[in-house]
């Protein structure tokens, strides 16, 4: 890896595009360096994942309108769209495909400076190899550029931090990925990566305080810009520039502002795109931040049975990273993370929330777990209330840490009970991780994908995709149509989308 100096300029000092990150991007994305097997081997679990996590969602109100934007645009050749039959524009495709995905917070996840579900680049990249008649072996080199770009941004450049939305990172990262599928040249890729950060930077409020529907879209609305931006480019249309390094650009009026400078690592010419390596996924539907907390509450569950009594807890105390405190713990100081009517959104959001019923319940369950009786159930409320989280520095250090045996997402809990009693312990990371207790590999992704398609999928559906799936390096281009997902007979019609402008 090649760590590249991105800063401001002046307009007046003319900064040549060959200097710019999003050139350099575009070249990463141009280099016809080969995938290799590991690598395309977890792009189809990745794959496996993101159609597990869409399929459990089908009936989800976010995904049943999304899904019937998609399908007032049908096209030829066009892209298929989870639940239906058809084809669609691309980007509609993209579009809805990208709200399935997102919708239960289930997939995969990179976290570094800033945050990121890297599968997001999916759908997006999948839905223009159906249009284009792509083969297999193309989209696995586009998903490759897309993991690694995200990963990469991710690891240089905080957006949070000044309360921008993660996505901004996913527009380049997929437009750099949709690029490579496409074998296009490096300045019309260049021109994509531009336009794409220029219309996916966002505030952060979707995710804070009564969080909406919009979580879901944000990441599939990058995803559609990209579709677009890089429609638009190879007609020969062109983007702000300089995108980043600008005086008036992202990192000057966005970012960490006109003397910032960021150390961005980027693959050397020939050296293989392996970002995707670095990433995990997800055992439960929740933020990524709280797997290791089911994990640890569920074993707590099984060696206290007695703590699934509020009545035996006195103050539960959990000590972790800066970011679980103040994002999705008590220091973000949201009402809505402890009100049992807050939504969905909010509450796979909110630790002391997911500990409590974890440890009461010994499971962790993307439709029970959330069920609105299950959050106003009173001795679980009373609980909740006893539940806070601190920041441990150990533990900030650690999530930033950027050696793989030392990073951790979890962090220590004390269990004060009424009789004056304290039960210590600590997870420093999920037990699906690469390094946990029970890492995720292709038995677990194709499990997930049972487990989730159960009912809404006909078995010889399930079957007809994870046969297909694992042989997606070999699909030609009318295989590639197939990499999708039909509901059973009858199950949508109970769910007719909503009505609007088109």
């Amino acid at each position: 890896m090649k760590l590249h100096s991105v800063r401001t300029h002046p307009s007046s000092e003319n900064l040549p595009r060959e200097h710019q990150l999003a050139w350099k991007i575009a070249e990463v994305a141009t280099d016809q360096v080969a995938v290799t097997d590991e690598v395309a081997e977890m792009i189809v679990n990745r794959v496996i994942d993101n159609a597990a996590v869409a399929t459990a969602s089908l009936t989800r109100a976010p995904v049943v309108a999304a899904r019937a934007q998609a399908q007032d645009h049908p096209y030829t050749p066009g892209s298929t769209v989870f639940g239906v039959g058809g084809r669609y524009s691309p980007e509609w495709a993209a579009w809805a495909n990208g709200v399935a995905v997102r919708e239960l917070d289930y997939h995969d996840t990179f976290l570094a400076a800033e945050y990121s579900h890297p599968g997001d680049n999916i759908p997006p990249i999948l839905a223009v190899a159906q249009h284009a008649g792509k083969s297999g072996a193309d989209l696995i080199r586009g998903i490759a550029t897309g993991y690694e770009i995200q990963v990469d941004l991710v690891k240089a450049i905080s957006l949070h931090a000044h309360k921008i939305d993660h996505v901004a990172h996913l527009g380049p990262s997929a437009a750099a990925g949709i690029g490579t599928l496409l074998g296009l040249d490096t300045a019309t890729i260049f021109q994509a990566i531009g336009q794409a950060l220029h219309t996916t930077t966002a505030t952060r409020q979707s995710r804070k305080g009564e969080i909406s529907t919009w979580k879901a879209y944000a990441p599939a609305f990058a995803g559609k810009m990209a579709v677009e931006a890089v429609d638009r480019a190879m007609r020969g249309q062109t983007s702000p520039t300089p995108i980043y390094e600008g005086e008036d650009g992202v990192i000057a009026w966005l970012l960490d502002g006109p003397d910032a400078n960021y150390e961005v690592p980027l693959p050397e010419a020939g050296e293989a795109k392996r970002g995707i390596l670095d990433t995990y996924t997800k055992e439960h539907s929740a933020e990524y931040q709280a797997q290791a907390w089911i994990d640890l509450a569920r074993k707590l569950h099984r060696e206290y049975p007695a703590l699934g009594d509020a009545g035996t807890i006195e103050r539960v105390i959990i000590r972790t990273s800066h970011h679980t405190h103040f994002v999705i713990g008590s220091g973000a100081n949201d009402p809505q993370k402890y009100d049992p009517k807050a939504s969905r959104e909010t509450l796979d959001h909110s630790i002391p929330y997911i500990f409590t019923v974890a440890l009461q319940d010994g499971e962790w369950n993307h439709e029970r777990s959330y069920a609105p009786e299950r959050a106003a159930r009173p001795d679980t409320v009373a609980l909740w209330n006893r539940v806070v989280t601190e920041e441990d520095p150990e533990w900030t250090r650690r999530y930033h840490s950027t050696d793989p045996a030392e990073k951790a997402f979890g962090g220590s809990v004390a269990i004060t009970l009424t009789d004056g009693s304290t039960i210590v312990d600590e997870i420093a990371v999920a037990d699906a991780h690469p390094l946990g207790a029970r890492p995720f590999a292709r038995e677990q992704y194709v499990a997930k994908f049972r487990t989730l398609a159960d009912g809404v999928l006909e078995p010889t559906e399930i079957e007809r995709f994870l046969d297909l799936a694992q042989r997606l390096p070999s699909l030609g281009a009318d295989d590639l149509s197939g990499l999708t997902v039909t509901a059973r007979p009858g199950l949508l019609a109970g769910f007719p989308g909503p009505k609007g402008l088109f």
